[in-house]
């Protein structure tokens, strides 16, 4: 009788041993590639655990960098979920089938920018926040230098300011390919390769992240840094000596998207994050967190009382669909390259 029930034992403890490895290893998971902040990724990654329970994988990376390791990756894609990032690299990947088709159950809600961005990409992508381009300096670093504070675009090429710029390089980012689209469409196609030379000129740093340049302002470490204005508020919350600029000419926009990867592993919970990420809920924590002060897409959202006002900005007519698609893109780069970023400083 007591060897009975020993097996008896032996045999539950077994089952409930196996039944446990086994919910384990069906437990949901999500991998997530984010190219906000890194405060902000992290802050998705921990609410969407703490609500849901799938054990969220999360690499930070800008959107050049991503873009280039979702195709790297795309006969064995290891991501599910493309966050952030500017709306250009998300089309570009849409237009390479790299991303997948899903329209989510708040379409509705959303801005007509962020519903474009969808359309754009035939639902490959969608927008998650706008957020205007421009940028900052260090008020205090300015007062020491004895410079005029810069109010255009063209104000940045003059010659007073050589070697007290950083922009980040397009190749890499999408707040700096963001800024060579805008000036080409401001100022037209010669022009504004001509305005990029010069500009280039000026330029003491060619960063990987398009945060880096505000962020190394803020610290003194650099006069001004060209940015997505929100970046440079964010600063000027923390207390850093920052003024944010909205150039003269007017200026281009970003519409931050998010894309699910094509043959995610975890397609469905790839549709749950999407979905999650773009209710009135989660764009409002996100948003109304300090961490991010973009406009978010739904409508239904609040925004961050100290988020750039876009209605007070002046806007381009910034052409997603040609300057996010893939020939373009890839064009521009290149003479980017050949042309603008081999001249001596």
């Amino acid at each position: 009788m007591k060897n009975i029930l020993k097996v008896a034992s032996m045999a539950l403890v077994l089952s409930l041993t196996l039944f446990g490895i086994t919910n384990k290893a069906s437990a949901a998971k999500l991998t997530l590639y984010c190219s906000v902040e890194i405060d902000v990724c992290e802050m998705l990654e921990q609410a969407y655990e703490k609500e849901t329970g799938t054990k969220v994988a999360m690499t930070r990376a800008s959107s050049g960098e991503t873009f280039a390791k979702i195709k790297a990756e795309a006969s064995n894609p290891k991501g599910d979920v493309w966050f952030g990032g500017t709306g250009d690299p998300h089309l570009t990947a849409a237009q390479e089938n790299l991303t997948e088709k899903y329209k989510s159950v708040h379409f509705n809600d959303l801005l007509p920018a962020a519903q474009n961005q969808a359309k754009n990409a035939d639902f490959k992508s969608v927008g998650i926040y706008v957020g205007a381009l421009g940028f900052g300096y260090n008020k205090d670093l300015l007062a020491k230098k004895g410079l005029p504070a810069p109010k255009s675009w063209m104000d940045l090429t003059k010659p007073i300011y050589k070697g007290e710029i950083q922009v980040a390089n397009p190749n890499s980012s999408g707040t700096a390919y963001t800024t060579l689209a805008t000036i080409l469409q401001i100022f037209g196609e010669d022009k504004g390769w001509d305005y990029m030379k010069k500009l280039h000129a000026n330029i003491n740093t060619y960063t990987k992240s398009g945060s880096a340049p505000i962020k190394a302002t803020g610290r003194g470490e650099n006069l001004i840094g060209i940015c997505f204005q929100h970046d440079g508020v964010k600063q000027t919350k923390k207390g850093l000596p920052v003024v944010t600029v909205s150039p003269a000419e007017g200026t281009g926009y970003e519409v931050g998207s998010m894309s699910i990867i094509a043959g995610a592993r975890n397609m469905k919970e790839a549709k749950k994050f999407y979905d999650w990420a773009l209710s009135p809920a989660i764009q409002t924590m996100v948003f109304t967190s300090g961490k991010s002060l973009q406009v978010p897409s739904n409508t239904k959202a609040k925004a961050d009382p100290d988020a750039p006002d876009l209605s007070t900005i002046n806007l381009i007519d910034y052409n997603f669909k040609v300057y996010g698609d893939k020939s373009t893109r890839a064009s521009l780069l290149s003479k980017w390259d050949n042309d603008v970023s081999v001249i001596p400083r």
